[in-house]
C-alpha cells in the first residue's frame, strides 16, 4: 500500500513538473520585458497606427467613403439638408457634406506630426495593465492624455483647411440659402469646431484598428521588439 501511495505521488510530482514545463515553454524567451520595454512597445504600435492607418485619412475620400469615420452632418445642420433637399437643392446639399470630409482629410495631412509627437511624448504609468487590456487600451490612453492639447493644436490647422477646400464659402452659401426659406429658423454653427472634434475621433479610431490587429494578429507584429511585448498578452 505505501509503496502505491509512494508511486502515485511520484507520478503527480512528475505530472505537475511536466506541466509546469509546459507553461514555461510558453512565455516569451529572453529576460522578463521592464516596464519600460513595454511602454516603448505600445508607442510602437501607436506609431504604426498613425503611419499605416492615419495615413489613409489623408487620401481623397479617406474621411468621406470610409464609414468607420465619415463625418455626418450635426443634428443643426439636418433640417438645413433637408430643407434645401426639399427645395430641389439636393447636390448643394451633398457638396456641403462632402467639403466637411474634404476639411478634415486636408487638416489630418497638415496635423500628422502632431500625432506622431504626441506618441513620443506619452508616458505608459502602467503599461503591463494597459498592454492586458482592452483591444483599444493604448489608444484610449492616448486619447485620454492628448485629446485636448491636440483639439488646441488641431483646431487652426481645421479652420485653415476650411479655407483651403472653399468649405467656409460654400456652408456660409449653404446657410444664407436655408435661412431665406419662410419659416425656418436661422442657424449659425460653429463647424470649425463640430469638424475638429469629428476629425480628432476619427484619428484616434483608425490608430485603435491597427493596435486592434498588431494585438489579434502575430503576422501585424513587424518588429522584434512589438513581438516580444505583445506575445506577453497572447
Amino acid at each position: 500500500m505505501i509503496r502505491k501511495f509512494l508511486a502515485f505521488i511520484l507520478f503527480f510530482n512528475l505530472t505537475a513538473c511536466s506541466e509546469l514545463q509546459n507553461v514555461v515553454n510558453q512565455l516569451p524567451q529572453g529576460s522578463v520585458l521592464s516596464n519600460a520595454d513595454i511602454a516603448a512597445g505600445l508607442r510602437e504600435a501607436l506609431d504604426f497606427g498613425i503611419e499605416k492607418q492615419v495615413s489613409k485619412l489623408t487620401q481623397k475620400d479617406g474621411f468621406y467613403k470610409n464609414e468607420l469615420v465619415k463625418i455626418l452632418l450635426p443634428e443643426e445642420l439636418q433640417k438645413v439638408d433637408k430643407g434645401l433637399r426639399d427645395i430641389g437643392l439636393s447636390n448643394l446639399a451633398d457638396e456641403g457634406l462632402k467639403v466637411l470630409n474634404r476639411a478634415a482629410e486636408d487638416a489630418v495631412k497638415e496635423a500628422t506630426p502632431i500625432f506622431v509627437n504626441a506618441v513620443k511624448d506619452i508616458t505608459f504609468s502602467d503599461a503591463k495593465n494597459i498592454l492586458l487590456g482592452q483591444d483599444d487600451a493604448a489608444t484610449q490612453y492616448l486619447t485620454s492624455k492628448t485629446q485636448t492639447a491636440l483639439y488646441d493644436k488641431f483646431h487652426p490647422v481645421i479652420n485653415n483647411s476650411f479655407s483651403k477646400v472653399g468649405a467656409d464659402q460654400i456652408w456660409a452659401n449653404l446657410i444664407n440659402k436655408y435661412n431665406a426659406i419662410p419659416f425656418t429658423t436661422d442657424v449659425n454653427p460653429d463647424l470649425t469646431n463640430y469638424v475638429t472634434t469629428e476629425a480628432l475621433k476619427g484619428v484616434y479610431t483608425m490608430i485603435a484598428v491597427e493596435e486592434k490587429e498588431i494585438r489579434d494578429k502575430v503576422s501585424s507584429r513587424s518588429t522584434d521588439l512589438l513581438k516580444k511585448v505583445f506575445a506577453l498578452q497572447d
